[in-house]
């Protein structure tokens, strides 16, 4: 007799088929492909303001003018995004996406999910906010 039922087999089965499926929700959720969180490529993101991994992340848009004027997409306005009150440097690509100084070759499809990903990327590492351009 055998050690394991088709039963068992197909248990089996569906239970590994969950947990993968599990793990590419929170692999998408990384990404940036959350359903609530996506941008139309030309359309302005919200704003957030979470705790993620024990982070303050913060999204906005900025009307400021500032170095981030040119970078949000839309008629002189940026999008800021901060990570413990510190300025994540961001910049949304001509397809919609973003990238930042951490992930600069990861686009992410919104700030939020840029936010999040630069969380994980810094291990708990303080953002180090880069020098004002120079004038």
């Amino acid at each position: 007799m055998s050690g394991i039922t088709r039963r068992q087999a197909i248990g089996a089965a569906a239970s590994a088929a969950a947990g993968l499926a599990a793990v590419g929700a929170a692999r998408a959720s990384a990404m940036g492909a959350e359903p609530h969180d996506q941008a139309h490529a030309g359309a302005e993101p919200d704003s957030f303001d979470e705790v993620y991994l024990g982070r303050r992340i913060q999204g906005a848009p900025s009307h400021d003018g500032g170095h981030h004027a040119g970078h949000g997409g839309g008629h002189g306005a940026g999008y800021s995004v901060r990570i413990d009150g510190d300025e994540l440097h961001i910049m949304r690509n001509a397809d919609g996406t973003w990238i930042s100084v951490i992930n600069h070759y990861e686009p992410r499809a919104t700030p939020r999910a840029l936010a999040r990903a630069a969380v994980v990327e810094l291990q708990g590492a303080t953002l180090v906010p880069l020098p004002p351009p120079a004038v």
